[in-house]
């Protein structure tokens, strides 16, 4: 079993042999060690030269191929896969560059990626010390949430009362403001208004500070806002099949370990798994209009 490291100006891609324990040279952990690689036109550019380093001062001798064992300046990885006598998938490739390495390398050459992201180990530092803070803030941004939808569903029935429709929402069509005056639903709008304005700006100081702990410019490097990913964070989801932290990390797995990534949430799991908790999924609208028609009757803004 081999593995690949190159080295790329002051970066390195190396191939590693399996029995690789107990060597003093460092050079004998290695298959094939490539300096110059000249990423990312290493993995695109099959034509590029490749030259042996024969001497310890760094002369070297252009050469057709690689063969193990050797050093060498410049080549590309299709004379890696060549000399290995593997393809594609069968490696895996470890870069701590989302473009020049497991970008290319995924999508030159369909390898298998490993991204080392050494802010990682703080980031989730970071993420546990901001907990309390972001727990807070959610919270308050589903309490917005509830009273938005309350505020738009008592709205919408106030313009169907305004022009004597019936109303086609709610159970059996049922009128949530036939006992209510004009007067009293405008009064309770302008009430969920007010209090939604408060909650924002509550929240708006609080979304400011979100990761500023961790970075006071940016925030956290894997989220953008309360709820959503980064641009890098996507980056990784594309091209890189695992990412850690440091390659040490992998010291207590074997070469042979297959990882699986975990499930995988998509919008709709949350809509799901709330009807699989309140009952079938057919009884799910009864079951909203009933937490609306609470809502509406135990809150403080009573209409």
């Amino acid at each position: 079993m081999s593995a690949a490291l190159f080295q790329s100006n002051c970066r390195c891609l190396c191939v590693v042999s399996s029995e690789s324990c107990g060597i003093s040279d460092w050079k004998q952990l290695f298959d094939i060690v490539i300096v110059s690689a000249n990423k990312p036109e290493f993995f695109s550019n099959d034509s590029q030269s490749l030259y042996q380093v024969v001497t310890t001062d760094g002369l070297v001798r252009p050469v057709n191929a690689i063969k193990c064992g050797n050093i060498y300046s410049g080549g590309s990885a299709a004379m890696v896969e060549e000399a290995l006598s593997i393809s594609g998938s069968e490696t895996l490739y470890v870069g701590d560059h989302i473009y020049t390495d497991v970008g290319m390398s995924k999508v030159k050459l369909k390898w298998r990626t490993c991204l080392i992201l050494q802010e990682l180990e703080k980031e989730i530092q970071a993420l546990a010390k901001g907990t309390p803070h972001r727990k807070e803030l959610k919270k308050m941004m589903q309490q917005k949430q509830v009273m938005a939808d309350a505020f738009n569903q008592l709205r919408l029935e106030w313009q169907r009362s305004q022009n004597n429709q019936a109303s086609s929402w709610g159970p059996e069509g049922r009128r949530l403001v036939d006992s209510y005056t004009s007067k009293d639903l405008q009064d309770t709008l302008a009430s969920f208004v007010l209090e939604m304005e408060q909650l924002d700006e509550q929240i708006g100081p609080m979304l400011e500070q979100d990761g500023r702990h961790f970075n006071k410019l940016w925030g956290y490097l894997s989220r953008a806002g309360l709820n959503d990913k980064s641009h890098l964070t996507r980056q990784i989801e594309k091209y890189a099949d695992v990412y850690t932290s440091r390659v040490s990390n992998f010291v207590r797995y074997t070469p042979y370990m297959y990882f699986r990534s975990p499930s995988q949430s998509l919008a709709h799991d949350r809509h799901f798994l709330r009807a699989w908790a309140t009952g079938p999924l057919d009884k799910e609208s009864s079951v909203e209009v009933d937490s609306f028609v609470n809502y509406l009757e135990g809150n403080e803004f009573n209409v």
